[in-house]
């Protein structure tokens, strides 16, 4: 038996920082999640790396991670390594950040997606973060693509009636 969920590719190390709960904010130029509000999204982890450090910079410096902390945290996201369904989080709104954001109010949503430069770009809230019991190999694809998880790997049987719920 399997649950049928939308899946979304993220590069690392935002897969990890999603599924520990520390990246509560998607940012795409186009909203692309928008139409999943109130829904459950699978993580798929991309076998590329993100190519930019600003990530890094908001956790030393705005989180307060030490470099161990920050290499510990990275190295929880590479258990099941990459090309993998990893967790499931869930989707909240999504709104165009607009280019004239106060400064405090930008840093925290900067903090919260773990990127600098938002202004334009379609935030969605991201919550309820869940690792799955084992890796689901499979290939990833540019948009959101429909995969079939197995039930014995989700968190939990609570998960089941929750997923068949949204």
């Amino acid at each position: 038996m399997s649950l049928e969920v939308p899946c979304l590719s993220f590069r690392q190390p935002y897969a990890t920082l999603v599924l520990n709960n520390v990246k509560t904010i998607e940012s795409r130029w186009r909203p692309l999640l928008s139409e999943m509000q109130n829904s459950t999204l699978a993580v798929h982890i991309a076998w590329k790396s993100w190519d930019g450090e600003a990530w890094r910079l908001i956790l030393t410096e705005r989180l307060g991670l030490t470099t161990k902390q920050t290499e510990e945290l990275l190295e929880s996201g590479e258990r099941f390594g990459r090309g993998v369904i990893a967790g499931l989080v869930d989707v909240g709104e999504t709104w165009c950040c607009p280019d004239n954001v106060p400064c405090e109010e930008m840093k925290k949503l900067e903090t919260a997606a773990c990127l600098t430069e938002l202004n334009l770009k379609y935030l969605t809230r991201l919550s309820n973060p869940r690792w799955l019991n084992e890796p689901m190999y499979a290939r990833g694809h540019k948009d959101v693509w429909t995969v079939n998880i197995p039930i014995r790997l989700l968190p939990s049987a609570s998960s089941v009636s929750e997923l068949k719920g949204r």
